[in-house]
């Protein structure tokens, strides 16, 4: 992993629609949306319940597509790009933590973080030493042989962070990864997700709830009623 000291935009939205159907009745959700993320940028969204930010970060991720609009992540139009080929660039660009883990319980922490790189074209020794250089650097070589059941909720926020990264990709996409930890184990986990930005050069798009998790980035934006709000000067200067 190298650092990417390039300040242009890596994520771009342009006027990014995206409505669901509930019966008879379309919900609009995000209307008109215009975005822009640096590279290497720690940026938060927050938002009440229902306002999309979790809509919005599976469009950006490639998950989801929109009803219209356009989405650009490192150059490359994803909004245009077949299935397969979306399939191909999300393996290869985007890393995702989620606010559960998400990890195999019967496979130990090398194991899971190991596993995306079984779609790429490494070997089996390559992919192992991937998968080490990954715990490495989430601080965790010594539970590589663990199981999730055998760790606590902030080490295995830290294996799915390691997995996310197993990959090398420019983007981090988090949705509330810090929503089932306690307070200290959040705060090792805000860590290093701003070591992530700050040292690797790393683009990180959190979804929170939580004004501290929110105070630790770049930039924060409220989603509201389908639009973007600069939220910055809302959030208490007491919440650290």
């Amino acid at each position: 992993m190298s650092p990417q000291p390039e300040a242009s935009s890596l994520v771009e939205l342009e006027g990014v629609c995206k409505s669901f159907r509930r019966g008879d009745e379309v919900l609009p959700v995000l209307e008109g949306l215009s975005l822009r993320v640096r590279r290497g940028e720690f940026f938060a969204l927050m938002g009440p319940s229902g306002s999309g930010k979790s809509t919005l970060l599976h469009l950006i991720a490639g998950l989801d597509r929109p009803d219209a609009g356009v989405i650009r992540v490192g150059g490359i139009e994803i909004t245009a790009l077949s299935e397969t080929e979306l399939t191909a660039w999300r393996a290869r660009s985007v890393g995702f933590v989620f606010q559960f883990y998400h990890l195999i319980p019967v496979l130990t922490a090398l194991e899971n973080v190991e596993l995306p790189l079984l779609l790429t074209g490494l070997d089996r020794r390559r992919r192992r030493a991937h998968a080490e250089v990954a715990l490495e650097l989430v601080g965790l070589s010594d539970r590589r042989d663990h199981t999730p059941a055998r760790l606590s909720g902030g080490q295995q926020q830290r294996v799915a962070i390691a997995r996310a990264l197993v990959t090398d990709p420019p983007l981090v996409v988090a949705d509330e990864p810090t929503g089932d930890l306690d307070r200290v184990a959040a705060g090792e986990i805000l860590d290093l997700l701003e070591r992530l930005s700050a040292r690797w050069g790393k683009t990180i798009l959190l979804v929170t709830h939580d004004p501290r998790a929110a105070r630790r980035a770049h930039t924060v934006r409220v989603l509201d009623k389908g639009a973007l709000i600069d939220a910055r000067e809302t959030l208490d200067p007491e919440c650290r």
